[in-house]
């Protein structure tokens, strides 16, 4: 299509209205060595000279070879086997802000080798104009390629096409072929950081929860104080009051009292402390209150938290609260049900991705509504305490039929069954049949309302239970009894997949696939980045595991970095093979960089 192309004006197009197309034919024939007399004979008066003619049809013969499809081929084939990107220090900018980028500022490697985070750290150091950037195999390899393809004499008219041929490539096909080249590894790394994301995000949302308990929640803070909220077992929010244990105030007596007052009044079961600023000496605080043991205290990743308390959703939940109210409540309810929480905070903004604001948008956002989709449906929803944004992501539902379930729940004061959801507007059949496997009903008449067997397999489940000699009741969670089933009877019905699935359901109804919370410590001898010191082994948890190695949270400000190389005695080609983001880790300090707040580890294995 190249050589049919609508052209915009080019050295080549305005050498053919100078009316020297024929020249450059006369030059590709490579007949003779009186470049010179060909010339003169296109002379005119916008042509005034033997080397303006000579230029001008060596640009329409340098666009001929551009065009050529077996050139072109070529060409493409050599950029993707023997490409190197380098990338230097750009002569402008010599500041403070490039230091993030010095691992780049004399950087070469094969484009067809190249890890995807270095390629996107190298693309964001040149958007940024830290960086010079170029992608192309060796210039001579790719002339000497090229050259047999059209120079195919020696004399001085071949000459002039050899000039043509190198114009070509340098202007031409160099350029176009970096630009294509440049947007195949970019697409490569898009998908590899997305593969990344979404697996982090896999692994939070589906973070072990603490369930159904009076939860207080603590937005931990220096000079603005702590920001203290009281929730009920559902999530509903009861109580708010600020304390200022910490400096410039340092009322500790006061937010000591204040804390247990409101635990006794609110018979508070857990306690979630933001782990960002002031969170380590506000669980120090917590924990000095000598609470009673059936206590449990947790530090809760608050990444997002922030976002979430502007959002439209916050201000729809909590229209007279301010943002330090919300953002503890979001804290607080995290700790009670990641899943369900962090469904209402944009993906990309839970700081578990990897240059996921470089990466093609679109494709992110459709990859993370998927993983999202599937961990809330893999889950399955309380009907009767589960949010509309949460409903929103279960199949066969969306925003408008979440919102008439939240309404229809309010005025009819709860859903009793799976078949009363029929009853709110706008939910068709298909609708029902898509979502009412996901759905959950809390202490049901019909025991399989709480569980994973879609309505349409109840009356398949009842037949089981009468061979079995039992009711359905009975049936449920009893192990033995279900092992003695004979499958082959019911295959006839269902498939062997599915009667798998309803057999697995009835050994363990309602089965949450999320492990149950434990509470965790950090080394308390730990407080800054100037108290870890090389040959240290410390107690974190992975925040954040990306392509290149695994972020830990030692408890204070700076995470410290396992590199892959690192993390196995093995060779590991990916370090989500090791690690997953919330588990819990011992790391050896390696060494630590205090000028650039970095904090080199490995794994203890």
């Amino acid at each position: 299509y190249l050589p049919f192309k609508q052209k915009r004006k080019t050295r080549g197009t305005i050498a053919r209205d100078k009316g020297l197309e024929g020249l450059a034919k006369m030059l590709m024939t490579q007949n003779g060595n009186d470049v010179e007399g060909m010339a003169k004979r296109f002379l005119n008066r916008e042509v005034k000279n033997t080397d303006e003619a000579l230029q001008g049809a060596r640009d329409i013969i340098a666009e001929w070879v551009n065009e050529r499809l077996s050139a072109r081929e070529k060409m493409r084939k050599l950029f993707k086997r023997e490409a190197i990107i380098t990338s230097k220090l750009s002569k402008k900018d010599k500041t403070e802000a490039a230091q993030k980028y010095r691992d780049y500022f004399e950087f070469s490697e094969s484009s067809s080798k190249i890890k995807s985070h270095r390629l996107l750290a190298i693309f964001r150091g040149e958007k940024e104009s830290f960086l010079k950037v170029k992608i192309e195999p060796n210039k001579a390899k790719a002339v000497d390629i090229l050259k047999p393809m059209f120079v195919r004499d020696v004399n001085k008219a071949s000459l002039e096409v050899e000039k043509a041929v190198e114009d070509a490539y340098k202007r031409l096909l160099k350029p176009s072929l970096e630009t294509e080249l440049r947007k195949e590894l970019k697409e490569k790394a898009d998908k590899v950081a997305i593969d990344v994301f979404a697996e982090n995000l896999k692994e939070l949302l589906l973070a072990a929860p603490v369930g159904a308990k009076k939860t207080m929640g603590i937005d931990p803070g220096f000079r603005s104080g702590c920001k203290v909220v009281c929730l009920n077992e559902k999530g509903d929010f009861l109580k708010y009051e600020s304390i200022f244990p910490h400096a410039p105030q340092v009322q500790k007596a006061k937010a000591e009292e204040t804390l247990k007052a409101l635990i006794q009044k609110y018979k508070i079961e857990v306690i979630a402390i933001g782990n960002g600023t002031a969170g380590r000496e506000t669980e120090r605080l917590v924990k000095n209150l000598n609470l009673d043991n059936s206590i449990q205290i947790y530090l809760v990743n608050e990444d997002g938290a922030s976002i979430y308390s502007a959002s439209e959703v916050a201000r729809e939940e909590f229209p007279k609260e301010d943002l330090t109210v919300r953002g503890a409540i979001s804290i607080g309810r995290r700790l009670m049900d990641p899943l369900a929480e962090l469904v209402k905070i944009d993906a990309k903004s839970i700081g578990v991705g990897q240059y996921q604001y470089d990466v093609n948008q679109k494709q992110l956002k459709n990859r993370l509504d998927a993983v999202v989709e599937s961990c809330v449906n893999n889950v399955g929803v309380n009907i009767n305490t589960a949010s509309k944004y949460i409903l929103t992501y279960i199949s066969g539902l969306g925003e408008t039929l979440a919102q008439n379930i939240i309404d229809y729940r309010k005025e009819n004061k709860g859903i009793s069954s799976r078949k009363e959801l029929k009853k709110v507007a706008r939910m068709g059949a298909k609708s029902y049949e898509q979502s009412i496997g996901f759905i959950r009903v809390n202490n049901p008449k019909n025991p399989l309302d709480n569980s994973a067997v879609h309505p349409e397999n109840y009356d398949l489940v009842k037949t089981i239970a009468k061979d079995l000699n039992t009711n359905i009741e009975n049936l449920i969670g009893n192990k033995e009894l279900i092992s003695k089933l004979d499958k082959t009877r019911y295959l006839k019905n269902v498939g062997v997949m599915t009667l798998n699935d309803i057999i697995n359901e009835l050994q363990k109804p309602s089965r949450d696939p999320r492990s149950a919370a434990e509470a965790f410590s950090f080394d308390e001898n730990i407080k800054t980045i100037a108290d870890v010191v090389p040959r240290m082994i410390l107690p974190g948890i992975v925040t954040n595991v990306t392509n290149f190695g695994a972020f830990i949270d030692l408890g204070i400000k700076q995470n410290g970095l396992v590199h892959i190389s690192n993390m196995s005695e093995t060779f590991i080609s990916d370090p989500s093979e090791v690690l997953k983001v919330n588990q819990k880790v011992m790391a050896k300090v390696i060494d630590v960089d205090m000028q650039r707040g970095r904090i080199g580890l490995s794994l203890v294995l």
